[in-house]
């Protein structure tokens, strides 16, 4: 038998609920960071237990969720505590469903009372049509239709790593202040549940980039490699921005779109692990050619076709 149970979520961070503000921000940072999948690459599990956590924290620093948290978790405690319970409490307690057995049995026995036989001769189709409407009831007027919201907030590799706050402001001028966990991404999208318009969802994108377009997730540091053609076909040695300043990468012959290289260490450092940072090589064409490259390019065209 299986049963659905929520997680208790102060267990989860380590706290009791007496903990402050403060001590429940440093549990929260202390088991982000050892559970973070990218520091547990072996365990199935981290990246499961690493989505309770921030949860835990989402519900636990907001008085309004705690509050509705706790409420829940103590209905389903009252009722279970010292009996099993009744049907009827069952649907509405644990479904949200209210029940009334005695009125639907009534109008049970109501529909299905038997009438005489002679009586069902009587009624002809002209009296029968009476009792059908001919008309359908009203429509509901129509609702708006409100629609998710989403900020960018741009923060540094620093507090990427580590975790921040940062204050944004909703659609009707009311200002947040959002936590950052640690080890985030660029491109991570966090949800303010119920905070725009209509309740629906305000996400927050991260956006964690360098001047130099180097692009953070995690220990790992990502980088696009634009060549042309000819320098993907023959390789070539090439100028890589990186954390620690510019190191000269060398391209392998015949790399295509989508090849990945390895810079080992060069991502960022937390205690003593160091990530690495990923080349990806993108293919483009120059912005001009001049008619002897178009030549070129259309003579390789032909020995291509000759020699399929």
């Amino acid at each position: 038998m299986t049963t659905t149970v929520d997680p208790n979520y102060w267990s989860l961070l380590g706290v009791s609920p007496d903990c402050d503000s403060n001590e429940l921000k440093s549990a929260f940072r202390k088991e982000a960071r050892k559970w973070h999948p990218d520091l547990n690459k072996n365990d199935a599990n981290a990246e499961e237990r690493f989505k309770l956590i921030n949860e835990a924290y989402e519900i636990l620093s907001d008085p309004k969720k705690r509050s509705e948290w706790e409420k829940e978790n103590n209905k389903y405690k009252d009722v279970f505590e010292n009996r099993f319970p009744t049907y009827e409490e069952y649907l509405e307690v644990v479904l949200g469903l209210k029940t009334n057995l005695n009125e639907k049995i009534d109008d049970v026995n109501y529909q299905y009372s038997e009438f005489p036989e002679d009586e069902f001769e009587n009624i002809d189709q002209e009296d029968f049509n009476e009792y059908i409407p001919t008309t359908s009831e009203p429509s509901p007027p129509p609702t708006l239709i409100y629609e998710d919201q989403e900020s960018i907030v741009e923060i540094t590799p620093d507090q990427a790593l580590y975790g921040s706050s940062v204050e944004i402001q909703l659609q009707d001028g009311t200002l947040v202040e959002v936590l950052t966990p640690p080890f985030a991404g660029d491109g991570w999208r966090l949800r303010i549940e119920g905070a725009a318009i209509g309740c629906r969802d305000h996400f927050v994108q991260l956006k964690v980039q360098t001047e130099d377009g180097l692009r953070i997730d995690g220990l790992r540091v990502s980088y696009r490699l634009e060549l042309f053609p000819h320098d993907a076909l023959l390789g070539c040695a090439v100028d890589i921005p990186t954390l620690n300043g510019s190191v000269t990468l060398q391209v392998p012959p015949n790399s295509s779109t989508g090849r990945l290289l390895r810079l080992r260490g060069r991502g960022l450092e937390f205690e003593e692990y160091r990530g690495d940072q990923i080349v990806e090589i993108i293919i483009v064409l120059p912005d001009s050619l001049s008619d002897s490259e178009i030549a070129l390019y259309q003579r390789l065209n032909e020995i291509s076709m000759e020699n399929y």
